[in-house]
């Protein structure tokens, strides 16, 4: 299935789910926010949340500084 991932096309297998996603792109979920479809997934729900065909996703990294 198609989705867009921080504005970029990619593919991603069916039945994959938001923690997937973060897996393949070798993303911590407890530094990162999620939005799918314009609406946050909760980092309890990052397992559970299926990806389906058209998503639009936003990860954005938390990162530290001074």
């Amino acid at each position: 299935m198609r989705i867009v991932v921080n504005g970029e096309p990619r593919e991603a297998r069916e039945g994959a789910t938001v923690g997937d996603l973060l897996r393949a792109l070798e993303l911590d979920d407890a530094v990162v926010a999620v939005e799918r479809n314009a609406a946050i997934v909760r980092r309890a729900e990052h397992a559970t949340t299926p990806l389906a065909d058209g998503d639009t996703i936003e990860v954005v990294q938390f990162v530290g500084g001074g």
